[in-house]
């Protein structure tokens, strides 16, 4: 049985348990202060930067959607950065470690899943250096304790919106109580991207924001999962389009009909108050959805 141990832990994220643990909170504690109670969404877009540049909008977007204490299961769609294969890579058992413990991977969901449809492909070495869905877990574990993982890469394919509704479908036939969750980061401008289409410096940062960011949000609000692998590759404003159309996919054949922006932000933002104005940005935006 596999365990899988942290790639970016002391990197991303604090690789100390007092560390992380206390960072966790910090974030967790903020959310909770910005992120109205209004019943329990049923999945959610997160960024996967390291913490000091997304974890508030991951943190955000984790503490709205395990509010409900009978989750069983988060499903977690990653981006795809390091090992890409033309078929979503499911790891199908054992566990995740972080620096707060072990996580448990749902071993029949991930069985059904992966008999279900020849999209999916029992694959835990493709997570192994991976750190879409890594960065998020030790947020599920502290809001959730109790839940397991079912991590899934998912490449920008045209099938990328079938696989989310496969696992959307085993998930209902199994009978899990779960959460389904997307990770992405958005347009990533500047020299350092190769991606200056409005030049660089502050007017090219406020258009990766402003237009390109806009773009893909509205999309994902109107649940359009369809037209989410197109448009990122027309207009490279998301690192994790598979991972969006398959979650936008799974929370809408489970019936979420509406969505939410809670928070859009970027890196330059962000780490402008610690190192001043910024050359490269990375948007972040975290989006919750729901039931009617």
């Amino acid at each position: 049985m596999s365990h899988r141990t942290p790639a970016v832990a002391g990197h991303f994220y604090p690789a100390s348990q007092k560390q992380c643990r206390a960072e966790v909170a910090e974030y967790l504690g903020a959310a909770r202060t910005r992120t109205p109670a209004a019943g329990c969404p049923l999945a959610g877009i997160v960024p996967h930067a390291g913490w000091v540049c997304s974890g508030a909008v991951a943190a955000e977007v984790i503490q709205a959607v395990g509010q409900d204490p009978a989750i069983e299961t988060f499903v977690v769609f990653g981006a795809v950065h390091r090992v890409r294969g033309s078929k979503a890579s499911v790891d199908p058992e054992g566990g995740w470690l972080t620096p707060l413990g072990e996580i448990a991977i749902d071993e029949e969901l991930a069985s059904a899943v992966l008999a279900a449809s020849p999209l999916l492909a029992a694959d835990p070495h493709s997570h192994v250096p991976e750190h879409s869905i890594e960065v998020q877990v030790p947020f599920i574990q502290q809001v959730c304790p109790s839940a397991r993982l079912l991590p899934i890469l998912v490449p920008p394919s045209d099938q990328a919106s079938e696989v989310g509704r496969i696992v959307a479908d085993q998930t209902q036939i199994v009978g899990r109580k779960v959460v389904f969750l997307g990770s992405t980061d958005l347009t990533h401008y500047g020299p350092r991207y190769y991606f200056t289409p409005q030049g660089a410096g502050r007017p090219g940062l406020t258009w990766a924001k402003d237009v390109n960011d806009r773009r893909m949000i509205e999309l994902c609000l109107k649940l359009a999962a369809e037209e989410i692998v197109p448009e990122a590759d027309r207009n490279h404003n998301a690192c994790g389009s598979g991972a969006l159309a398959a979650m936008i996919a799974a929370a809408r054949q489970r019936g979420a009909t509406q969505a939410r922006l809670c928070r859009h932000t970027t890196s330059a933002e962000v780490l402008h108050e610690k190192l001043g104005p910024m050359t490269d940005s990375v948007g972040y935006a975290g989006i919750l959805f729901s039931l009617p």
